[in-house]
């Protein structure tokens, strides 16, 4: 073991103890104490599914987990142990991955607009991959951090529109003169870097984003750097109910590394997967703590009375505490499933009532709540819980941590130390997560109800 996470650091949970269960411990202590604030409940052996998962469908690739997409403690922990890199984005991430004994050539400073101060940080704390694809970038890095080894940053896609917003990577044409610009600052370029996000999905886009980092490649080459990492980026779907699996794409990305970068070539193949590891390991609790009913003479949130039934009621909950705009922003992605056994209402959800313009999502379908009730997000690993909110920023809501023991047994096994039974061996192979057959229903009703209305 590597020693970055211990059992200390989680709630060891037993077979056919799910996430749901967990859910509604917690709420049972809740409802206990006075100040009920909203948490998070994190499997971890979802995301050691996810890592095995991974290195299956791309053997080749290793990943870099970028840590502006969770950059809480038990994740990092777990990411770390089991052998993965980490892509940070300013001084605070490095600091933080650093700060549970990361060594500095598993961190990838991944961030293609850095302040120079961070640069300076990065330089004196021994990070020295990072990215660049612009002079102006590129100058900064010359300046701050001669020792680095710098990734070019391209895009495949050639069309105007691609360009028009602020999109980062250099397009094809720009790369020979990036490069020299490079050669005559004395920078060591090592590798090409590209990033695809939610265009990922598009199986394709990472085949010819392949194609046009193999031409970069040949342009370094030709220059005289010694051009051996390629990082493909991220992209790849969080949850299951994508268009495209995360298989398709590894196939297509497969292919296209054997073609233009086959086995044996001298290119270390890495990758940025966020969303992929971690959107499906949390799930979100919050409380309602005020709601108000429109007045029936008053229209809708739309402005428009529902229509030949007269005006509608909306039930207006508000959460709490205060989330921040992340968290806010994945909130409102999420529709709500009516509970089977109440009427639903078309409601908003908004923050605490001192801000008017905190508004979370507007037309869901929610039964009528009641203060105290409990509202169950799933999915909300990805992008709610920022590193400088952890290193004091904004207040965060309280995360467990949990993981069965198969999943445990998992992760030791994956680091050398063999099971020591033929039912310890076999059981590595059994499911890892302990919210796998957790429930889609949104809507939990208040812990002190009778047990046959939970």
């Amino acid at each position: 073991m590597n020693g970055y996470l211990k059992e200390s650091n989680f709630m060891m949970v037993e077979e056919g103890f799910t996430t749901r269960d967990l859910l509604e411990n917690l709420l049972v202590e809740l409802g206990q104490v006075s100040d009920q604030q909203a948490f998070f409940v994190a499997d971890l052996g979802d995301i050691v599914k996810k890592h095995l998962r991974f290195l299956k469908a791309l053997p080749r690739v290793k990943p870099y987990f970028p840590v502006k997409c969770n950059g809480s403690e038990g994740v990092i922990r777990l990411l770390a142990e089991l052998g993965a890199g980490f892509a940070c984005t300013n001084k605070a991430e490095i600091a933080c991955v650093q700060s549970i004994g990361v060594p500095a050539d598993k961190i990838f400073y991944s961030s293609p607009c850095k302040q120079v101060a961070h640069i300076k940080y990065a330089a004196s704390h021994g990070v020295q991959l990072m990215t660049f694809d612009n002079e102006v970038e590129l100058s900064k890095v010359a300046r701050s951090h001669p020792h680095a080894r710098l990734l070019l940053g391209i895009t495949a896609d050639s069309s105007p529109s691609a360009h028009s917003s602020m999109m980062f990577g250099t397009m094809l044409k720009s790369c020979r003169h990036l490069l020299e610009t490079a050669k005559e600052k004395a920078v060591e370029v090592v590798g090409i870097s590209f990033h695809l996000g939610s265009r990922g999905l598009e199986p394709q886009t990472f085949a010819q984003s392949v194609a046009a980092a193999q031409l970069a490649f040949e342009i370094g080459t030709e220059l005289g750097y010694q051009m051996h990492l390629l990082d493909i980026g991220g992209g790849f779907p969080g949850t299951e109910d994508t268009r495209t699996r995360f298989e398709e794409i590894a196939a297509v990305i497969n292919s296209a590394l054997d073609l233009y970068f086959p086995d044996g070539c001298g290119v270390e193949i890495v990758a940025t997967p966020g969303r992929y590891y971690i959107t499906s390991a949390f799930t979100f609790a919050a409380s309602i703590t005020a709601r108000e009913e429109v007045p029936a003479e008053q229209p809708g949130s739309d402005g428009m009375w529902d229509g030949g039934m007269g005006p509608p009621v909306f039930p207006t909950p508000t959460l709490s505490p205060l989330l921040p705009p992340l968290q806010r922003k994945s909130l409102a992605a999420r529709r709500a499933s009516p509970c089977p056994d109440h009427p639903s209402h078309s409601s908003s959800l908004r923050g605490p009532p001192e801000d008017a313009e905190d508004h979370i999502a507007d037309g869901l379908e929610l039964p009528e709540l009641q203060v105290g009730d409990w509202l169950i997000f799933e999915d909300m690993g990805a992008y709610t819980i920022t590193t400088s909110s952890l290193l004091g920023g904004c207040p965060q809501p309280q995360i467990t941590y949990a993981m069965s023991r198969m999943a445990w047994k998992a992760v030791q096994f994956f680091q050398g130390k063999l099971p020591q039974t033929e039912d310890d061996r076999e059981s590595v192979c059994a499911p890892l997560s302990c919210g796998w057959e957790m429930a889609e229903t949104l809507c939990v009703t208040p812990v002190f109800t009778p047990a046959s209305i939970i």
